[in-house]
């Protein structure tokens, strides 16, 4: 039995990928970096060039962040600046729209109900019940606090 977990153990180091770790975090860096640069100079431009508000520039830059990343999925960039980029191009807003986007795109063949309709939450999906569920939680906290007079 030994021998089979020693075999095992060596077949697994043979067909595992070799990674730099260390190049592996500088490209999330990078692209990460990047995604936030587009949407600060998106914000500064929302605020100085058309004088918006700190609020209402916010929500324009995510709406184009989402939007871009929504095209870039559809003409299939964006999923190759995630493999280059790692978690760098997961982990922002545009990261969660082209995961909507993907599955949307990718089920669309088998209609617009049971298809797009049931595969669009895929991954999308867990994420979104998380924060429904926690923010409920958090209101009845603190709505508690507010009762008892502790907040």
């Amino acid at each position: 039995m030994d021998q089979k977990k020693k075999d095992y153990q060596e077949y697994v180091e043979q067909t595992s990928p070799k990674t730099n770790l260390w190049l592996q975090m500088a490209k999330a860096f990078v692209t990460g970096g990047i995604i936030c640069c587009i949407g600060q100079l998106i914000m500064n431009t929302a605020m100085e060039r058309f004088g918006l508000e700190q609020d209402i520039a916010g929500n324009w830059c995510s709406m184009l962040l989402i939007l871009t990343s929504v095209i870039l999925t559809g003409f299939d960039i964006y999923p190759k600046i995630v493999k280059w980029g790692g978690a760098g191009g997961l982990v922002p807003i545009t990261g969660f729209a082209n995961s909507v986007a993907a599955a949307a795109i990718e089920y669309k063949s088998e209609g617009q109900v049971f298809g797009i309709g049931c595969k669009i939450f895929t991954i999308a999906g867990p994420v979104i019940l998380y924060g429904v569920v926690t923010s409920w939680v958090l209101g009845v906290v603190y709505w508690l606090g507010k009762v008892l007079g502790i907040v």
